[in-house]
């Protein structure tokens, strides 16, 4: 099998998790928030790459969902919020590496700092659809269906890669 460079991985990732957020998700019309595979991948991504990988690629994914369709909102405010959750969760990539236990609780982690600040931006942004008491009753939905996707696609995304890996060849 030939080696694809992670970025294109990346990217190729990033793009199907908005696709996916997009026709399949958010027109289910769950309680509370629906689930967000694009955190799901940044967050795995973060715990391979670390903070700073994680925070690029949070970022960069955050900007990709501020300017897909059907995006609604003020550019920038996914990708603040998916910049700060995938640097927090690649703080915790060298103990996550072992432990499924806490890979779990990086996403719940991730879910309800997701969930809090693109409330809390709505609120210094004065968004009139995300308010407080939209927050505090969507948040243990949100990160319910997250942890409950989360064995469905963490592991496979990691995995991926791991396996994008520059090689290191000495001579």
């Amino acid at each position: 099998m030939a080696e694809i460079p992670r970025a294109v991985l990346i990217v190729v990732l990033v793009l199907m998790a908005c696709v996916v957020d997009a026709v399949v998700f958010d027109p289910l019309n769950l309680p509370g928030a629906p689930p967000n595979l694009l955190l799901l991948v940044v967050a795995a991504l973060a715990l391979v790459l670390g903070p700073v990988g994680g925070a690029v690629t949070g970022f960069f994914a955050g900007l990709a969902a501020d300017v897909l369709p059907p995006a609604d909102h003020l550019i920038g405010r996914y990708a603040l919020v998916f910049c700060l959750a995938g640097y927090l969760v690649g703080l915790l990539h060298y103990e996550a590496r072992d432990s499924v236990v806490l890979a779990l609780v990086a996403v719940a982690a991730a879910a309800a700092v997701a969930t809090l600040l693109y409330g809390a931006l709505g609120g210094v942004l004065s968004d009139g659809r995300v308010g407080a008491q939209t927050v505090v009753r969507s948040l243990p939905f949100s990160i319910a269906y997250d942890v409950l996707l989360a064995p469905f696609v963490v592991p496979w995304v990691m995995s991926l890669a791991r396996r994008a890996e520059p090689k290191v060849t000495r001579k």
